[in-house]
């Protein structure tokens, strides 16, 4: 059960329904996030919720059977929206986030917002922390190389999204960041999304690399009742014993995930096949599937990138996906 409290709720509201809910033997958690107040309770017994309902401070109550209770689409009639300028919402129009694997230079840079600024892509993806599988490749410019991609962005109003790998990253990056990701390694690193939950920012949580469509939705729970609504749930594909290509794209994740979940449901194609030929392809299934938006990787010439150059978009193949998003952006529209 979700308890959604009044914003101007006063503390003898509050322990009024506390003491309610004692009294039926429901234990109730407290959370507060930039937008709302609620009461996420839970219990083994049979209940009434409408003893909750016209209580002094309670604007709805809400059965929620699921595990993962705020994240649940069983309590919110309209999927969220997440506003990160004035003209870019998630709603029924598909977002577009592009960029490098990593941030190189100063030229890459350069370039690659030009690119982004010619197509009128508002979102910039690009990896300044990066964890490798091999400690001797290359695992990012840091710092420095966030804020080069910020100076770069700053004049075009282009946001950042870009990983944060540790909590002891999150002040540090806070000034130069839109958007931070949580990648797949640390899609339960529970210590980040705790922090994550306190930052008045979204966050692209990726689902892990084995993980479980409910383990995704329970590390969103974990960012949502730490005061974090603003949260994107990223499909990249999962490891499975296929090995012809990098992971297997679960397109069907974007339609449960729909299903189960309230929150925007981004496709990444590029993680999710590690094939360029097919990243293209696969961006446009996932949004006829339903995908709120995709995050593909380009680079000015990706046989050069210091990093997953193979499953990267050159500026050519990028111009043509974003002509092709457009083309099934009005037929889906249509029809």
């Amino acid at each position: 059960m979700i308890i959604q409290l009044k914003n101007k709720i006063d503390s003898n509201e509050l322990e009024a329904i506390t003491k309610t809910l004692k009294e039926e033997h429901i234990k109730s958690n407290f959370v507060e996030t930039q937008h709302n107040k609620y009461l996420v309770c839970f219990t083994k017994t049979e209940f009434d919720i409408r003893k909750f309902g016209h209580l002094p401070g309670v604007q709805d109550v809400h059965s929620v059977s699921d595990d993962y209770k705020l994240v649940s689409k069983k309590w919110k009639l309209n999927n969220s929206t997440i506003q990160l300028c004035d003209t870019i919402t998630y709603t029924k129009e598909p977002i577009v986030m592009a960029g490098p694997c990593s941030v190189e230079n100063e030229e890459q840079m350069e370039k690659t917002v030009s690119h982004l600024v010619k197509n009128n892509i508002k979102i910039l993806r690009g990896g300044v922390f990066k964890p490798r599988s091999s400690p001797y490749a290359f695992r990012g410019l840091g710092i420095e190389g966030l804020k080069m991609m910020h100076s770069f962005c700053k004049p075009y109003d282009i946001k950042i999204v870009t990983e944060v790998m540790q909590v002891s990253q999150i002040e540090e990056m806070l000034p130069y960041v839109d958007v931070f990701q949580v990648g797949a390694r640390n899609s339960q690193n529970f210590n980040l999304l705790d922090a994550l939950g306190s930052v008045n920012k979204p966050v692209l949580l990726k689902r892990g690399v084995s993980g479980t469509i409910d383990e995704l939705l329970q590390s969103a729970e974990y960012i949502f009742s730490k005061g974090n609504e603003k949260i994107m749930l990223c499909e990249r594909g999962i490891r499975t014993f296929e090995n012809s290509y990098r992971n297997t794209f679960d397109i069907n994740a974007i339609q449960v995930l729909k299903e189960k979940s309230h929150l925007p449901v981004i496709a990444d194609p590029s993680h999710g096949v590690g094939i360029r030929d097919h990243v293209s392809k696969l961006a446009l299934a996932s949004l006829v599937a339903g995908a709120d938006g995709v995050i593909y990787e380009v680079h000015p010439s990706p046989e050069e990138a210091l990093s997953d150059g193979y499953q990267t978009l050159n500026f050519e193949e990028s111009d043509n996906l974003i002509r092709q998003i457009h083309n099934l952006r009005s037929f889906l529209n249509s029809n």
